[in-house]
């Protein structure tokens, strides 16, 4: 155990070192969608992730829009915990047929006007578990969608620039 440690100690750390944080790009790109919601809905923007069943690397992303380095509460988006206070609803995942019900009365539960955004390659067409027996398929083929955001997973600045361009649209479709 000695030896475990004191080698520890000596070589450092195998982990890459982590990137060089672009605060100002990420603080212009929060406060954009900041006051593009606020024009649209006259408050701040109320997100509700729901995991359609997914392998939950897209949960992880999005919940580092959470964390101290995005910190997006301070730029007034929220997560809520009910989709009766949401504005928009950030689905991830292949629609599972175990899921399919959960999802449909929760974007019944949405209250007007609701955007669903379909988060990562899964939610966009089933990706990896399409044409299997216990998936659906896409989001699309349950609620209708505004917005894909692509990847697998998509980062979390990815994951601002999506909520940015669908109020954006929504504002301009006004």
């Amino acid at each position: 155990m000695r030896k475990t440690l004191l080698e520890s100690l000596t070589h450092g750390s195998l982990t890459e070192p982590a990137p060089a944080p672009d605060d100002s790009a990420l603080a212009e790109l929060a406060t954009k969608v900041d006051r593009a919601a606020q024009a649209r809905l006259g408050r701040s923007l109320a997100i509700r992730e729901v995991d359609a069943g997914s392998c939950n690397g897209c949960e992880l992303e999005i919940h580092a829009l959470s964390n101290a380095f995005y910190d997006i509460e301070r730029f007034g988006l929220r997560f809520v915990a009910s989709p009766r206070h949401a504005d928009v609803l950030l689905v991830t995942g292949p629609v599972t047929k175990n899921m399919r019900q959960a999802l449909e009365r929760t974007y019944n539960a949405t209250p007007d006007p609701k955007w669903v955004v379909a988060v990562g390659g899964c939610a966009i067409d089933g990706g990896i578990f399409r044409g299997s027996y216990a998936c659906v398929g896409g989001v699309s083929e349950t609620v209708p969608v505004d917005l894909h955001i692509k990847g697998c997973p998509p980062s979390p600045t990815d994951l601002l620039k999506g909520l940015l361009a669908l109020l954006e649209h929504v504002s301009a479709k006004r």
